[in-house]
């Protein structure tokens, strides 16, 4: 293995392992703070280290047990820490070459050290940009940059947000422990949010190479499938879930077999995985089952239904999905979900209809750096003839995304219509 493929081979450890790491560190040294600094440092060490010796078998463990013995050395230079001392010192120090916790067993119930960390990192103390914003840092892998553009905020702004929890937690001495009962409701709306927000970073990846990151919508998947266990009364918990499981259901069938994107309409369903679709299908009746409130994330799975119940793409229940939309902004209304709203009014009703509302979000703030919009702009100009100014909203757009796959699709669509041809992907 070459220096390169064992950089590559780190970062991917570090995407899937460090959130458990921090989360089994934060349980120790009581600071999430802190615990990030300790995986840092095992991080550091492991890109000193492994191009010489090779990726161990268990780089979870190795991370953690590397980065418990850094804070054998921190708590001995830090005062403010001596109250920990005593108790973490000696127990690391009587078994110094023990892998740590079973990192397998991070999976095992509501007491999930990664479950603590998401609530934590969620605590009422805390803003809830702040809270969203810590919570995808620690427990998504997310860089600051990617965070950033899942707000449509500057990188400054979530930088300073996610400083400024940390030491919020810090001083107050928040306790790494799960909420009470009666703080437990409270809590989950930004739970909720945060546990999506990571889902749709793995799903349609903002920056990098890849379309997808599988491992982020996993782990997801799972920390939704905990919280439905640990709030069975709760229909949002089981409309989010049901949206992730239906989406998950067309990983497969979202690239070709060059790892380029493939748009929903023209996927191949019979590549959809049935298993994760009936799952989803079955979480939204459970949420239905509760009572009748209709949630944001209940509305988004019951759209995400219409879809997977549509055998193929003609199929699609188009004016039931505007119906949906059309709920949904008015329960959140948000530029983004005007923008939805759009598509599936142009598929129900003609690409005209939903160009006039597209139209209407062009000046709106917060999507000026939004390259969904000139993208959807341009495929709606261009069924309606007028590619030139497709061609120039598809050509920004490309402009606008990091995620180079899609820079590419982009492009492809702008060339189409360069040629005088609506895109055909």
């Amino acid at each position: 293995m070459t220096d390169t493929d064992t950089h590559r081979a780190i970062e991917a450890v570090w995407r899937i392992e460090s959130p458990k790491v921090i989360a089994g560190l934060a349980r120790l040294v009581r600071d999430i703070g802190v615990a990030e600094e300790l995986a840092q440092d095992a991080m550091v060490a492991a890109l000193e280290q492994w191009p010489e010796s090779g990726v161990p078998r268990n780089p979870g463990a190795w991370l953690m047990t590397t980065a418990k013995r850094r804070a054998i050395d921190l708590i001995r230079r830090n005062e403010r820490l001596e109250r920990k001392q005593v108790e973490l010192a000696r127990d690391l120090e009587t078994q110094p070459d023990a892998p740590g916790p079973d990192l397998d067993a991070l999976d095992a119930g509501v007491g999930d050290d990664l479950l603590r960390l998401v609530f934590i990192s969620c605590h009422p103390i805390l803003a809830t940009e702040a809270r969203v914003a810590l919570t995808l840092r620690l427990l998504g892998g997310l860089t600051t940059k990617e965070i950033a553009r899942a707000f449509l905020v500057s990188e400054a702004t979530v930088a300073q947000r996610i400083v400024r929890a940390k030491r919020a937690l810090s001083d107050a001495g928040v306790p790494f422990e799960m909420p009470d009962r009666d703080e437990l409701d409270e809590r989950l709306a930004s739970v909720l949010e945060v546990v999506y927000l990571i889902f749709n970073e793995g799903y349609a990846a903002t920056a990098g190479d890849d379309w997808m990151r599988p491992a982020l919508c996993e782990d997801a998947l799972r920390l939704g499938r905990i919280l439905a266990e640990l709030a069975p009364g709760e229909p949002e918990v089981h409309g989010l879930v049901a949206l992730m499981e239906i989406q998950a259901s067309r990983s497969r069938a979202r690239v070709d077999r060059n790892g380029d994107p493939v748009l929903l309409l023209e996927q191949d369903r019979a590549r959809w995985d049935q298993v994760l679709l009936r799952r989803g299908l079955a979480a939204l009746e459970r949420a239905e089952s509760i009572d009748d409130r209709r949630g944001p994330y209940r509305l988004q799975a019951a759209i995400a239904a219409c879809h997977g119940r549509a055998r193929t793409a003609e199929e699609t229940d188009w004016v039931r999905i505007a119906a949906l939309y059309t709920a949904l902004a008015h329960l959140t209304p948000s530029p983004i979900v005007e923008l939805n709203r759009a598509v599936a009014l142009s598929m129900a009703f003609g690409p005209g209809t939903g160009l006039e509302l597209v139209d209407a979000l062009v000046d709106e703030p917060s999507l000026k750096r939004y390259h969904l919009l000139p993208s959807v702009r341009g495929d709606l100009l261009a069924k309606v003839g007028r590619f030139d100014e497709a061609r120039a909203e598809f050509e920004r757009a490309a402009e606008m995304t990091g995620n180079v796959r899609e820079q590419a699709l982009l492009r492809e669509r702008a060339a189409a219509c360069g040629r005088g041809l609506a895109p055909q992907r």
